[in-house]
């Protein structure tokens, strides 16, 4: 396959993820595992690379290789049960930090620390985990979505009696800046009456938070970030872990939106067939996100008094 056709491939196939045409999608996927027949992605990059090769996971032990970022693994570790149930065994490959948070995960028989090296693990297939929507030639229908499929005990944070417990984060970690709120445009989110805001940014002041806006409770932890995100009444994120985090908990979580955001996300919607517990508030034209802080202000106040129901356990 030419270099050009992979590229029209690849955009064909953002497109038709984008519209939620997954059965389109994966003949998309089907020819380009054709063209890789036999051949090793190893030189690349790790989250560039193609693992799995097309075989049935039947009766195989399968190693789960997670080579994208923490949200890619919370996201689509929801499908180790659908592997369990037709594999003999199953283990992720995780990055350390989320080890302690996927142990009573359903589905997984063995974890082990991603590193640099190989793994050292018997196995007899292996895939990559944002294969399993290809694997499973998942469609909206047939996507797996309960929540929660992450368990923590919630950690309630003190706060006004009677207000609402938001935790707020920004800025994305430095893989696509577009994802940026500035802190300056958020500081109308802080005279809304009936919050406490919780920032929950990583590097906060490095970020742009200014002290007097929030309550900054300090740095956690992955598992201590988790508890405490469960114990809130609503997350608002930029697209970054936290959003999947919050969906996965099954915690209220707005997800604010840049104009071309990522295929996973769709397109028009205003909520998310992977998280049920998420709304979407979008950016209509690129760089402008004072109409959404706008938008999310306004829907704030309407929530002043009264508290998000928070149903997931």
């Amino acid at each position: 396959m030419s270099e050009e056709v992979q590229s029209n491939a690849a955009e064909k196939w953002f497109e038709l993820m984008l519209d939620g045409e997954f059965e389109a999608v994966w003949k998309i996927s089907d020819e380009g595992l054709k063209a890789r027949a036999g051949k090793s992605e190893h030189h690349l990059p790790r989250h560039l690379q193609h693992i799995w090769q097309g075989g049935s996971l039947a009766d195989k032990r399968v190693l789960v290789r997670c080579y994208h970022g923490l949200g890619d693994t919370i996201q689509f570790i929801r499908y180790a049960p659908l592997i369990r149930q037709i594999a003999s065994e199953v283990v992720v490959w995780a990055q350390p930090a989320l080890i302690p948070l996927l142990q009573n995960s359903a589905g997984i028989d063995k974890l082990i620390p991603l590193h640099d090296g190989t793994p050292e693990v018997a196995y007899d297939i292996d895939i990559e985990i944002m294969e399993c929507q290809h694997i499973f030639r998942s469609t909206l229908e047939t996507m797996p979505r309960e929540v929660p499929y992450i368990y923590v005990q919630p950690r309630y944070l003190s706060h006004t009696e009677g207000n609402l417990a938001v935790g707020l984060v920004w800025k994305s970690g430095g893989w696509d800046a577009r994802r940026d709120v500035p802190f300056a445009l958020l500081k109308t989110l802080f005279r809304v009456p009936g919050l406490t805001i919780f920032i929950m940014q990583a590097e906060a002041a490095a970020s742009g938070w200014e002290e007097g806006f929030g309550i900054y409770p300090g740095a956690f932890d992955l598992p201590d970030y988790a508890a405490v995100l469960k114990g809130l009444d609503l997350m608002i994120s930029v697209d970054s872990m936290p959003v999947h985090l919050a969906g996965a908990l099954g915690v209220p979580v707005w997800n604010l939106l840049q104009a071309h955001a990522d295929w996973r996300w769709m397109k028009d919607r205003e909520d998310s067939p992977w998280y049920p517990t998420m709304r979407i508030f979008r950016q209509e034209n690129a760089g402008e996100w004072e109409p959404v802080i706008e938008k999310v202000t306004a829907e704030l106040e309407k929530l002043s008094g009264r508290s998000i129901v928070n149903t997931a356990s």
